[in-house]
């Protein structure tokens, strides 16, 4: 058994895979530890519940970002025994974040950024990255975005450190131009995708992630191909305000997940959250009114071709665990 969260420090935007070494890691967006920024936090379980802390995972920050301190949202897969890591930063002197890159020889890092920029701006629409091997066409596509606009996907080059030249983006799920305050669909971002049963499902989640008005939710799209055309769960049941996952009393905005599959085939849901007994920590920017969130897990079932998570709710209390190595 296992109760929430599995991580209680602030883990934020997780991104979790298993990687060659039988070790489950997880990677969130940097913050302060104990005095000190991490910018890339790294931990590793061998069962998904208990974890050990790693620490930075990306000890030098990019030549072109040498002043950020934001350093958000990463994921890492694993290929031909390196890892790849897709983050976004604020380079310095600008405005706006952009994609970037960074390889390792292991899974801990160290990571060594590319040495430039994946794709610049404007404003926070380049962030939340996630990169997809598609097992139907074996075309290597990078998700992302975020700042009220689309959700984009464009096909990476064979070396993974760019994009396929002559390729496009294409936008994948559009934000609702609602003035309603409870349509989580005003601002999407998070995209996680995953395969089973023939569908591809696209999570992302929306409205706003943080401080002490955040309205935030996991949701879902599914389409029968990587690229779409993709169709939202609150599409398929004309019901605006549809989630697969919202907060109650005992989590607050829950959201930018990943999925990942234990030992024994099941699917669970990791996401980040508040929690109402402790909601803020002093961040990086010494604010001490800055959302803490921190790492949860929930068992992800399917029905009637949508994924479900019970009481599309997190849990609180002890729940079955995953099955172990």
């Amino acid at each position: 058994m296992y109760i929430n969260p599995i991580i209680d420090d602030n883990f934020p935007d997780p991104a979790i895979i298993r990687a060659a070494d039988g070790w489950y890691y997880a990677y969130g967006t940097q913050t302060r530890r104990a005095g000190v920024i991490i910018n890339l936090q790294v931990a590793r379980s061998r069962e998904l519940v208990h974890w050990e802390y790693l620490g930075e995972g990306l000890p030098e920050k990019p030549v072109w970002a040498r002043l950020s301190q934001k350093i958000w949202a990463p994921h890492v897969s694993e290929h031909g025994g390196r890892y790849y890591l897709y983050y976004s930063a604020r380079p310095d002197g600008a405005d706006s974040l952009s994609l970037a890159v960074a390889v390792a020889e292991a899974p801990a890092g160290p990571f060594v950024d590319s040495g430039r920029p994946l794709l610049p701006g404007p404003g926070f629409t380049c962030i939340d990255p996630m990169a997809f091997d598609d097992p139907a066409t074996g075309q290597r596509l990078l998700y992302w975005g975020s700042g009220f606009g689309p959700i984009w996907v464009r096909e990476l080059a064979a070396d993974r450190l760019g994009f396929l030249p002559g390729s496009a983006a294409r936008a994948v799920v559009h934000p609702s131009v609602s003035d309603d305050p409870d349509d989580y669909h005003r601002l999407i971002e998070a995209a996680w995708v995953h395969c089973h049963e023939g569908w591809y499902y696209l999570f992302f989640s929306g409205d706003n992630c943080c401080g002490p008005h955040a309205h935030y939710a996991v949701l879902v799209a599914r389409a029968r191909h990587a690229t779409g055309p993709f169709e939202t769960y609150a599409a398929a049941t004309a019901n605006p305000h549809s989630a697969l996952l919202a907060a109650n009393a005992h989590w607050r905005a829950p959201g930018h997940n990943c999925v990942v599959t234990d030992a024994a085939g099941q699917d669970w849901l990791a996401y980040h959250a508040i929690d109402p007994r402790q909601p803020t920590f002093a961040a990086i920017d010494d604010s001490e009114g800055y959302s803490r969130r921190v790492l949860l897990l929930d068992r992800l079932e399917y029905a009637d071709g949508w994924p479900v998570v019970r009481e599309a709710s997190p849990s609180w209390q002890p729940q079955p665990a995953p099955a172990g190595q």
